[in-house]
């Protein structure tokens, strides 16, 4: 049965703060210069002007300073001049045959000796048939599952797990194939400290580690460079162990490893592991083969996971335009945004949304009171976008949002504009590969002494944000683009309209009408239209008066007009009623209908206004411009006016 713990606030935070401890003491520990190798081979360290050799293991004293060539091999001489690492040479030396591997890049040239053992030689030949075979898996579970297979087969492991790595660094097994008496770890988290920065930075540049015995104290090297130029082993196969690490496989009943790094994009995204219950030995080609086998999984892996990654943006984006589509129109931004039947909320999931637009703060879902909550945001804000763990990271401020563990700031404007996410509280429960606590271990940065499973609830935390916080930010900058693009298009419709009216201006008729006569062909007719004797209107009761009554004329004139029609105001108490797909005799209809409508009394205030309109028809020729079709419905008013005025003339 799993053991199960519940951390609560300040578990949880020793918790944290003894892991981080354990990653700064494994940050400081020098592996790449830790001056041993395992005893099963050779190193040597070769000054490349002389060939002289400077360094060796303690295995190979007698040829400390003596050139290559005296060892009597060819072969390392030609390595040691022209040879490298993935393409180790084989070589016999004092009766000894050994795979040469030459590490080239840093001074002195570092030379690898592997004593070649025949009866494991063969096994490499089964790789290429694995990754034949592992070719066409698609789903990642399978693949990994599959490929542990595959290597436990080829290499003989008691036990071959794939792990995965986390954004932070810590890691879970998905993927477990053992002998049947093995205790399983499929599905368990380990802590970041389990493979700490600097082990993973070396599996950047080499892509596999043997450890043949945890019971190997190694051998020293003795060198004749000076004291304060230790070798840098990083590259090497030999390069000792951590007495930390080595006390980690044991306690894990591990004597022997080799791990094959999966790294994509320059970074360690996981790793397969094979552990054996005694001392293994595992060949150069082998393991030369097994990298193979590992960079390919890496590449379907990747392709894989870019694959569910293109589907999950496409559906993320399908959401967000449904979102932010209506925003280009002339919809209420906050009702788009918090009150449609699709919200913000079905593109980030959480419990609650904060939105902060012009003056206006506004909630939907679960969210703290707005008046006391909307500081604390902005401090958090701040400070940084997201949040996961409010109550341990800053309770002073948790407390005055009972409940909200994470936060999610995004910016939708450059006024502080914002939508702000909220996540409820939840207990996360995480299985983990042996128990967390400090009474595991000897000393707070000793390895766990037992790595039976151990179930972890934790509380104090929201979700994690994940890939939704790119949804987010992707949101934000979408929401940002239509309000701006918006406001844009409000700005060039003003340009377009009468302030007074709100009916379009001179200039809009002036952009559209030569337009309108060329698509329109002879179905476009105007109507020219200017109120009889309304300068008295201003004369006797002012121009605020008259303003007013030219906005119910204006009003009138667009109730009168039909769909198709545009309504213009030119200035003063001139109007224009363009008649698209019309003729005369339709533009004559619409004529008497505005005249009838202006000749109804204008009340404003207590004064009421009666009042009569010329009116000139004017259908448009072929070959006729805009200013002649205008200039034509202005003499046909004044032919109106001549008449009495109150009348459609053409």
């Amino acid at each position: 049965m799993t053991d199960t713990t519940v951390l609560h606030y300040d578990d949880a935070r020793e918790r944290d703060e003894a892991e981080s401890r354990r990653l700064q003491e494994c940050a400081a520990e020098p592996i790449r210069i830790i001056g041993r190798i395992q005893s099963h081979g050779v190193l040597l360290a070769v000054d490349e002007l002389t060939a002289t050799i400077v360094a060796a293991s303690d295995n190979a004293a007698p040829w400390l300073g003596r050139r290559v060539h005296e060892l009597g091999s060819e072969t390392l001489s030609w390595a040691a001049s022209h040879g490298a690492a993935i393409d180790p040479v084989r070589t016999v030396i004092d009766g000894v045959t050994y795979d040469v591997i030459v590490h080239r890049g840093g001074s002195p040239l570092l030379i690898d000796l592997e004593p070649v053992h025949a009866d494991l030689e063969y096994v490499r030949t089964g790789v290429v048939g694995a990754i034949q075979g592992l070719a066409g898996v698609t789903d990642p579970d399978e693949l990994r599952r599959r490929a542990a297979a595959e290597i436990k087969r080829i290499t003989g492991f008691d036990r071959v797990m794939c792990y995965e790595f986390h954004a932070d660094g810590h890691g879970k097994v998905v993927a477990d194939e053992r002998e049947p008496d093995m205790e399983p770890y499929l599905g368990l988290h380990f802590p970041a400290s389990d493979i700490p920065s600097q082990a993973r930075a070396l599996y950047l540049e080499k892509r596999s580690r043997v450890i043949a015995d945890t019971e190997d104290t190694g051998v020293a090297i003795s060198s004749l460079l000076p004291e304060q130029e230790p070798l840098d082993l990083g590259a090497t196969e030999l390069r000792s162990v951590s007495p930390h690490h080595l006390q980690f496989m044991r306690n894990m009943g591990q004597a022997s490893t080799l791990s094959l790094a999966l790294v994509a994009d320059d970074r360690l995204v996981g790793m397969f592991t094979c552990a054996h219950r005694s001392p293994r030995k595992v060949p150069v080609l082998l393991r030369r083969a097994l990298e193979v086998l590992a960079s390919q999984v890496t590449m379907q892996l990747t392709a894989a996971h870019q694959i569910r990654d293109l589907r999950r943006r496409l559906e993320a984006r399908e959401r967000r335009v449904a979102i932010v589509a209506p925003l280009y129109g002339r919809s209420d931004a906050a009702a788009v945004l918090l009150g449609g039947e699709r919200t913000v909320l079905d593109v980030v999931p959480a419990d609650g949304v904060i939105l902060r637009l012009g003056d206006s703060v506004l909630g939907l879902g679960t969210v703290p009171p707005l008046d006391t909550v909307l500081g604390i945001v902005d401090e958090l804000a701040a400070e940084r976008p997201m949040w996961e763990a409010l109550p341990l990271e800053r309770p002073e401020l948790a407390v005055e949002m009972p409940g909200v563990a994470g936060l999610l700031d995004v910016p939708i404007g450059t006024e502080g504009d914002r939508l702000v996410f909220l996540r409820s509280e939840v207990a996360r429960t995480v299985d983990w590969l042996g128990d967390q606590r400090a009474d595991n271990r000897d000393d707070a940065l000793s390895p766990r002494r037992s790595f039976s499973a151990w179930r972890e609830s934790v509380t104090g935390r929201s979700l994690p944000w994940g890939e939704h916080a790119e949804d987010a930010r992707e949101l934000g900058t979408e929401i940002h683009a239509a309000l701006a693009a918006r406001a844009q298009a409000e700005l060039a419709e003003l340009a377009l309209r009468d302030a007074l009216t709100g009916l379009h201006n001179r200039r809009f008729l002036d952009d559209r009408l030569e337009a309108l006569i060329a698509g329109a062909a002879s179905r476009l007719a105007v109507i020219f239209l200017d109120l009889d004797g309304f300068k008295v209107v201003n004369d006797t009761r002012g121009h605020e008066v008259g303003d007013a009554v030219l906005a119910a004329i204006g009003s009138r004139l667009a109730g009168v007009a039909r769909a198709s029609d545009m309504v213009v105001r030119l200035g003063g108490d001139e109007f224009v009623i363009v008649c698209v797909g019309a003729e005369e005799k339709d533009a004559r209809h619409v004529a008497q209908r505005a005249i009838r409508a202006i000749g109804r009394p204008v009340a404003v205030g207590d004064a009421v206004f009666s009042l009569s309109v010329s009116a000139g028809v004017v259908a448009a020729a072929p070959g006729m411009t805009a200013s002649e079709l205008l200039d034509a419905a202005d003499a046909a008013m004044y032919r109106s006016k001549r008449e009495g005025g109150g009348r459609v003339s053409a």
